[in-house]
């Protein structure tokens, strides 16, 4: 068994991790939603962000929060629906720790690992390219840093969609698996 990967791109407030939960829902499989984020108690705002997503999700659905060595996870979890919310969050994490060929390198070990272990990877990402250009050469590294994950995620995707303003403009493929 082969997995199916579908990339769902999106601005901020688009509403790409619903239609993600909505897709990843139909699957029929078990859910293993992926938190991409390590939450900062002083940050009420963001905690609230967290908080309403939490509460869309069903309750039979396993979260894994905090942790971010996606390849080992995905074997973890073969032949389950995998959430994941997001890439960007999860390139954010990393990008002090790796370089971009080392963070590229572990992006397509883990979308690999996925397709292995037969997962239905739903795959959360910004489209960070549409907007300005970062005024710092930290912002702009991040910024194309993440559209080159973008297009390694979406060369390998069965299925990529970009949102926009809730409604879902199809790039790649059919139907999502």
């Amino acid at each position: 068994m082969t997995g199916h990967i579908s990339l769902i791109l999106g601005g901020a407030r688009s509403g790409k991790s619903r239609r993600a939960e909505q897709l990843a829902t139909k699957t029929q499989r078990p859910v293993v939603y992926i938190a991409t984020y390590v939450p900062d108690t002083s940050d009420a705002e963001m905690l609230s962000r967290i908080a309403s997503h939490t509460q869309r999700r069903p309750a039979n659905w396993q979260t894994v929060e905090a942790r971010f060595d996606l390849p080992q996870i995905f074997r973890e979890h073969p032949g389950k629906t995998v959430l994941l919310d997001c890439l960007t969050l999860w390139l954010s994490f990393q990008h002090d720790k790796l370089d971009e060929r080392q963070l590229l390198s572990l992006l397509e070990e883990a979308l690999n690992a996925a397709r292995l272990n037969g997962i239905n990877l739903f795959l959360v990402s910004n489209e960070l390219g549409m907007g300005l250009v970062p005024g710092t050469s930290l912002g702009r590294s991040f910024r194309d840093l993440c559209g080159r994950a973008n297009q390694l995620a979406a060369g390998v995707s069965d299925h990529v969609e970009f949102q926009i303003a809730g409604l879902p403009l199809i790039l790649k493929g059919g139907p999502p698996a």
